[in-house]
This record gives structure tokens, C-alpha cells and sequence, in this order.
């Protein structure tokens, strides 16, 4: 494995960040790390890359200790923070060399390797500019290209698409499906269509703890399937009434009150139409009833929609760690 985490721990006085998770990763594989503003997952990216020293627990980069061999898995190891460190006076090209210089590159090797990342990245025609000149698009590009200017086994990109337009996110997208070829990459993102089109596997974790990690083509198909086989019915009421009689009756799974006499109700699939009971509710409780339709489940159309709703399901819940 090119990544190893090991019951990772990080806490802050009595705070814990980051609360003994455990993954791995393997070559060729492009991980989503995904969770909700302060779920730890920037802590864990920190630690991974040495910025950090984890509480408890370890990782390893290509066999190598993040703490016992700071130096060599720096060598590894290929970072792009979320908030993108630059030399906004320097040009592309002094940059780069800059930046492979401290990596113990020089001469016709780090010449080559310039125009290599320059090339790989599509910096040519900004690579004379000063790097305070470029676009966010470019800048994101300059981060990609140190990252990978000393040609890491393990890239680990933090955000890298955060505030990139339509057109700049296909472009990133494509070079980090394009680098993943032959690398480990550790990818965290808020974009929950980035993860539908590059990655191969979700790790999700929620305040601290680890809640799911699986590929990616497997828990999407488990939730289409959970989600499939309920029929869902939006109900609609002249007055709000006591959400506690609608989950009384027979078969009602789940309700959810979606305006003010407006609600949404689940059952099984298996189970017979659930209109009529719902309308015979009505008339024996005096409700007055003013609409009343099935609901087109959004995953069906869309399987970015379903990893959306997982990530919503597991991380505005209790935590209950796998």
C-alpha cells in the first residue's frame, strides 16, 4: 500500500479532531475524502504530509513512518493544501525550479523536469508570467505542478478545485484523472460531482470519526437500491396537523414535514399503494385534504444526487463509527 493510517488520533486540549481512524490507499487509486467543514479532514492531510504530529497512531508513506522518516516520505509525497501557498512575485518557470531545487533536483534534471510538469499541467503559455498575474485556474495548475515536480508516488490535493469555474474544473478534473495513472490519490473535496467523476472509492468521515469508507460504485448502488424500493407521496393539508398521527399509520415509514401542511411520506415499495389510506385518514379525522402526488425519487435520474444524500445521511447524524 502506498498509504497506511493507522487508529490516527489528534486532539487539542480536550478537543478531539481527529478521533483513531484507519484507511489505506494503493497505486493507481483515486480516494475521495469527504466530511463537513470541521470533520478532520484537512487535520488528517496535515498529519499525512508531516505538517502535523498525529496524538496517537501512525501513517506511512510507500513503508516509510511520517514521524520516524519525515524526510523521505516528503520525497513521497506530493501536497496540494486547500488554501494554495505561492510566491506570487516569482514566474512559473523560477517557481518550479525554485521548488525542485529543495528536493535536491538540478541541472539538465530539474530543467527536464520543469518543462515535464510545465507540459503535464498545461502551463505553457503562462509559464513566463508572474504567478500573482494568473487566474485561479493557473494558480491551481502552479500547485499541481509543485506537487508533482519530484514526481511523488502519493499525491495528496487538498480543495484543489475550490473557486475554479465549469471550464477550469473539467481541466483539473482531466490532469488529475490523467496523474492518477500511475499515482496514489488522496482527493478532498465539497464537490460531490468531482467525486462521481474521478474516484474510485469514499471515505467519509463526521466530526473526527471514520463512518464509511467503501467504493464508490458499490455504495451508490446500495443506496439506489435502499432508496428504490420506497414510494414516496407528498401530501398536502388545508391546516398542519400532528406529524405523530401520519406516522401512525399502517405501513408509513418516514414522514417529513416539508412546508407548513405539507408532507412527505415513505413505505416500502412492496407494500400496496398507500394513497387510499392516507385518504381515508383524512376523511375519519376531519383533515381537509388538498393534494396529494407520488414523489420521482431524485436518485433515479441523477446518481450524483444519491452520494449526496448519503453524505447528508451520514454526517447530520449521530456519529456511530465503523
Amino acid at each position: 500500500m502506498s498509504l497506511v493510517v493507522e487508529n490516527l488520533t489528534k486532539t487539542y486540549g480536550k478537543q478531539v479532531a481527529v478521533n483513531q481512524i484507519s484507511f489505506s490507499a494503493q497505486p493507481g487509486e483515486i480516494v475521495g475524502f469527504l466530511g463537513p467543514n470541521g470533520a478532520g479532514k484537512s487535520t488528517t492531510m496535515k498529519i499525512a504530509t508531516g505538517y502535523l504530529p498525529p496524538t496517537q497512531g501512525s501513517v506511512r508513506v510507500c513503508d516509510h513512518d511520517v514521524e520516524e522518516d519525515s524526510v523521505v516520505v516528503r520525497k513521497c509525497l506530493g501536497y496540494l493544501p486547500e488554501h494554495n501557498p505561492l510566491y506570487l512575485d516569482m514566474y512559473v518557470h523560477e517557481y518550479l525550479q525554485f521548488i525542485g531545487s529543495l528536493y535536491g533536483m538540478q541541472g539538465v534534471n530539474l530543467s527536464d523536469r520543469v518543462k515535464e510538469v510545465v507540459s503535464l499541467c498545461g502551463l505553457e503559455p503562462e509559464q513566463r508570467k508572474k504567478i500573482g498575474a494568473l487566474s485561479k485556474g493557473y494558480r491551481q495548475r502552479v500547485g499541481l505542478a509543485q506537487a508533482l515536480i519530484h514526481n511523488p508516488s502519493v499525491l495528496i490535493l487538498d480543495e484543489p478545485t475550490t473557486g475554479l469555474d465549469p471550464n477550469q474544473l473539467s481541466e483539473i478534473r482531466a490532469l488529475i484523472k490523467e496523474i492518477s495513472q500511475e499515482k496514489t490519490v488522496i482527493f478532498s473535496t465539497h464537490i460531490m460531482q468531482e467525486v462521481q467523476a474521478l474516484c474510485d472509492r469514499v471515505i467519509i468521515i463526521n466530526r473526527g470519526n471514520l463512518v464509511i469508507d467503501r467504493p464508490l460504485d458499490e455504495l451508490q448502488s446500495e443506496e439506489q437500491n435502499d432508496l428504490g424500493e420506497m414510494q414516496r407521496v407528498e401530501v398536502a393539508f388545508l391546516q398542519p396537523i400532528d406529524e405523530a398521527q401520519l406516522q401512525s399509520l399502517a405501513g408509513i415509514t418516514q414522514v417529513e414535514k416539508k412546508y407548513q401542511s405539507t408532507y412527505e411520506l415513505a413505505a416500502p415499495l412492496e407494500r400496496e399503494d398507500i394513497r387510499p389510506a392516507i385518504f381515508q385518514f383524512a376523511c375519519e379525522n376531519q383533515h381537509v385534504l388538498i393534494g396529494m402526488k407520488p414523489i420521482i425519487e431524485e436518485n433515479k435520474r441523477n446518481a450524483g444526487a444519491s452520494l449526496e444524500e448519503i453524505f447528508r445521511s451520514l454526517t447530520t447524524t449521530e456519529v456511530n463509527p465503523s
